[in-house]
């Protein structure tokens, strides 16, 4: 067969011999055209592999970098919008504690201007006794003139019916006289006070029309802030009270307990109670005690977000590369349950701790490699992986934003980055749902 096949090739290729010479003798090797067209066959096919391989790598390298590329731009925009949104935060953040420290300011303005109010209604109240008083004093004065005026009538009438002599009748008309004048400048006093209280009644009158528009003035500018407030107070409470009963937190549970740490009380100030009820009605006192009581409500609600994992644990720039859910397993391709969120970034960013607890395992854990799991309140555990170093130790108290370790890839992982989890209960839920609700508090 090989034969037939060498006799066929030998019409295009002829058949080649080697010599080699040696001192003594010399011999020869014959490479036939079937040898030929192997050796050059397989040469020709390792220098097209060769250009294959070659442009293969090139191509993968170029779109290597042009999809790096692409990446370093969504990460400087996402950054970008990240540095945005913090900022965005901040600002709300600082136009909250300024609503705030503006609803202080107004509310003693509210004091201050009911403290007005009060006194100018207890000097209305006794001006209206004195004109009541004087009113009666003119009255009687008016009724004295008028049995004066009858009693000179009985007096002229009787002189002239008496008789006796001229010297009695000269007395008796001087006494006539002089009742009549006595008579006649007390009317006259009578009129003057009299004409006094009608002006000093017009006056009061006016300055009464004056403190009722002021004081409708001040209820609608009082309503104006109270609402700003309520809806302010409404806002910042709301979605994290939200977040929490969907998750089967009790947030009155969580908040009694933040009371019974802080039970301090203390004086001068004394409750928003300006006057007695039948002395002069407060619209406003009972909703700005409402409102205090709501206030106290947002401070516990920020105490309690302390001991229960709501913070961000990544103290700098990162990236979200994996949610929670069921994904694409890295390693076997799978589809697996991520009980997390993974969030890059460079080696050794610092890890803090998202709320106030107890340290309850610090070092290595098999897939998870070096971890930090803290214990806080109402069940909330919270579980930071693949650290680099860890700076606390099990059984230590941490503070909400403490330092507990360093961004890493130890363990199961496929780079530098932080698979954080939060559980309640032992069963692992979505962290982004306390991220998003701490988004109003912090």
């Amino acid at each position: 067969m090989l034969a037939r096949v060498n006799q066929t090739l030998s019409r295009y290729v002829n058949e080649q011999r080697i010599y080699i010479r040696t001192e003594d003798t010399t011999r020869y090797f014959r490479i036939s055209p079937l040898s030929q067209v192997v050796g050059v066959g397989t040469i020709s096919l390792f220098i097209c592999w060769t250009i294959v391989a070659t442009s293969a790598l090139v191509i993968d390298r170029v779109s290597a970098q042009s999809e790096s590329a692409q990446a370093d731009v969504l990460q400087a925009a996402y950054e970008k919008r990240l540095e945005e949104l913090t900022a965005e935060r901040d600002t709300r953040a600082l136009e909250a504690q300024r609503a705030q420290e503006r609803f202080y300011v107004s509310l003693e303005q509210v004091s201050l201007q009911q403290e007005e109010l009060l006194s100018i209604e207890e000097e209305r109240r006794e001006l209206a006794t004195g004109l009541k008083i004087m009113q009666r004093k003119l009255q009687g004065a008016i009724a004295d003139r008028d049995e004066a005026v009858a009693l000179a009538e009985d007096l002229r009438s009787e002189l002239q019916e008496a008789t006796g002599t001229l010297s009695s009748r000269q007395d008796a008309v001087k006494a006539v006289e002089d009742t009549l004048a006595f008579v006649t400048r007390e009317l006259e006093a009578t009129v003057s006070e009299r004409d006094s209280l009608a002006e000093n009644h017009a006056t009061l009158s006016e300055e009464h029309i004056e403190l009722t528009y002021e004081q409708e003035l001040m209820r609608q500018q009082g309503e104006f802030i109270f609402s700003r407030l309520e809806e302010a107070a409404e806002v910042t409470l709301s979605p994290l009270e939200s977040a929490l009963n969907r998750e089967g937190i009790n947030t009155e549970q969580l908040l009694e307990s933040v009371r019974r740490g802080y039970t301090g009380t203390g004086g001068p100030i004394v409750p928003l109670m300006f006057a007695p009820a039948d002395l002069f009605e407060d619209p406003f006192t009972d909703r700005a005690n409402d409102l205090l009581i709501e206030l106290d409500r947002i401070n516990l609600m920020k105490i309690a977000a302390g001991k229960i994992p709501l913070l961000n644990p990544v103290r700098g720039s990162y990236r979200w590369t994996s949610g929670y859910g069921f994904r694409r397993d890295p390693f076997t391709g799978g589809r697996r349950m991520h009980s997390g969120v993974d969030m890059a970034g460079p080696m050794g960013t610092p890890i803090v701790a998202a709320g106030d607890g107890v340290v309850t395992e610090a070092g290595w854990r098999s897939g998870y490699g070096r971890i930090v799991i803290i214990k806080h309140a109402q069940g909330f555990e919270s579980y930071y992986a693949h650290l680099n170093k860890i700076h606390v130790t099990k059984g230590e108290i941490v503070s909400q934003g403490d330092r507990i370790g360093d961004m890493g890839t130890t363990g199961r992982s496929t780079g530098v980055h932080l698979h954080y989890e939060i559980r309640i209960g032992g069963k692992a839920v979505n962290p982004m749902t306390y991220l998003k609700a701490a988004r109003n508090v912090f």
